[in-house]
């Protein structure tokens, strides 16, 4: 029998996004989809488990019952996907997938409790009135209802095939919600970037503050080759914070912490009521988030903002204190963040100026234009390091390295890789990248604009004006050719 493929279940579930388009946005459709995309998982991987308990012990129903509570997932009988699919001809379906949904929780209380409370299949402002609803989540389910797609584990063609198409899906809502994408998504190549220039090892302890979707913990985690790791994260939206778990559960990672609450108000990692500490730290925060809580925290419990406040309207440098307050006396963090940041005098200047003189800032990655979601702005990823024995910090000039697309550019593989050797080298290469002492950089007042350390200038090419004279003579010699032809074509035909 033939695996489910990747690209089966990219189109299935893609098509079953039909259902809702015209009526809502992505930003909002994409909940019921990935929610159901959940549900059939959970069904399918119940169901097989179901099978091979009953195989196991030649169906003695107590202990295939026993058994089945030790598994990952506990799954009543009314709560499978084939279950919801004998009701879609209720009169009432949304409320029926409300009650599954409710009851999954119940169920699983360790892992999957909240994971649905920010969705409500028998909304009437989103889905519509009864019969409109109830006709919408009967198409739903019946696209789910592919026989192609098996979400079984024996009959999937790969580890990862739900989780990325999980990915898949989201990038797509992303770029279809526009500025809103951006809140809940960062674009496949800059987190695959970014968790290779941070290297987490086996055995380290993962963390974003600002986790969206959780792709950005899920690549850190991925290059480590094992499950030897830990993610935690925190997620200020409490439907994103939803699909950051679902994510992780689609990705096979199963004991991530991700917490619902606002990071810089009221972080929710805590060690003996302390910031706890991590290995690595990768975030993209929003960027320059206004009203971040400066008010609020001038007097703060947690002391992340020794080195000052940022200003109210701009809360960049507010993550990045957090961030570097969470790193454990060895950690590396990695961060995305508006080019302001490297040049904002004022307050964030002053904050920028004791990061350099305190030796944590380890290199600065200019990154092409148009690559964010609802922004078409550049950014940089900034790298720190605890505990650093270089006294000089790395530019990389990489604004040209990405592939065009139709609405937006992209990292590839190959730029990708140009832009990591060049930081693991520490290497200098012309117009490309420069190794910058601390003494440089006070020399140009902490300002870290990347143009005054890479020298971008591309010189004209010479014009030769003799060449370029004869060049013209030639020209004029054929424009009087062809308005000869011209008249005698017109006189031809008596005009």
């Amino acid at each position: 029998m033939n695996k489910t493929t990747q690209d089966t279940i990219n189109n299935i579930v893609w098509k079953a996004c039909d259902t809702f388009r015209g009526a809502l946005d992505g930003s909002q459709y994409k909940d019921y989809v990935l929610t159901m995309l959940f549900v059939k998982y959970l069904s399918d991987f119940y169901r097989e488990k179901l099978e091979q308990l009953q195989e196991k012990y030649n169906g003695n129903e107590a202990r295939v019952a026993k058994a089945i509570k030790l598994e990952k997932f506990i799954l009543d009988d009314k709560c499978t996907f084939e279950f919801l699919l004998s009701k879609k001809e209720s009169s009432e379906l949304g409320q029926e997938i409300n009650k599954v949904l409710e009851k999954i929780e119940e169920d699983n209380p360790e892992k999957l409790e909240g994971i649905f409370r920010s969705i409500d299949f028998n909304n009437e402002a989103n889905l519509g009135r009864t019969k409109e609803r109830n006709s919408m989540l009967k198409h739903l389910l019946e696209d789910f209802s592919d026989e192609r797609l098996d979400l079984r584990p024996s009959m999937l063609a790969g580890n990862d095939v739900i989780g990325d198409a999980y990915e898949y899906l989201i990038a797509h809502f992303a770029s279809d919600a526009g500025k809103k994408g951006g809140e809940f998504f960062t674009p496949s190549g800059v987190s695959t970037l970014l968790a290779k220039l941070v290297g987490a090892k086996e055995g380290d302890r993962i963390y974003d503050p600002a986790c969206g979707s959780g792709s950005l913990l899920i690549k850190a985690a991925k290059e480590i080759g094992n499950n030897n790791f830990a993610l935690f994260g925190q997620e200020k939206n409490g439907q994103t914070q939803t699909l950051s778990k679902m994510n992780m559960f689609l990705h096979e990672i199963n004991e991530a912490d991700i917490r619902w609450g606002d990071t810089l108000r009221n972080p929710l990692h805590l060690d003996n009521n302390h910031l706890m500490k991590f290995d690595v730290v990768v975030a993209n925060p929003p960027f320059s988030l206004d009203k971040w809580g400066r008010d609020e925290l001038e007097e703060d419990f947690y002391k992340r903002f020794d080195y000052g406040l940022p200003p109210k309207s701009k809360g960049d440098y507010a993550f990045v204190l957090h961030m570097l307050s969470s790193l454990n006396a060895e950690g590396t963090m990695g961060v995305v963040l508006p080019h302001g940041v490297l040049f904002r005098g004022a307050s964030e200047g002053k904050i920028r100026t004791q990061i350099l003189d305190n030796n944590l800032l380890d290199g600065v990655i200019g990154l092409p234009a148009n690559l964010f979601f609802g922004t078409s702005i550049p950014a940089a990823i900034l790298i720190f390091k605890k505990n650093r024995e270089n006294k000089n910090v790395l530019f990389i000039d990489a604004s040209k390295e990405f592939t065009k697309n139709k609405n937006q550019n992209e990292l590839k593989d190959k730029q990708i890789q140009k832009i990591l050797t060049t930081y693991k080298d520490r290497s200098e290469v012309d117009k490309y990248s420069h190794l910058a002492t601390i003494e440089e950089i006070k020399e140009n007042d902490y300002n870290l604009n990347i143009p005054r350390y890479v020298d971008t200038f591309e010189e004209e090419e010479a014009i030769d004006i003799a060449q370029t004279k004869k060049d013209i003579k030639i020209l004029e010699g054929e424009l009087v050719d062809i308005k000869k032809q011209m008249d005698g074509y017109l006189k031809e035909l008596g005009l």
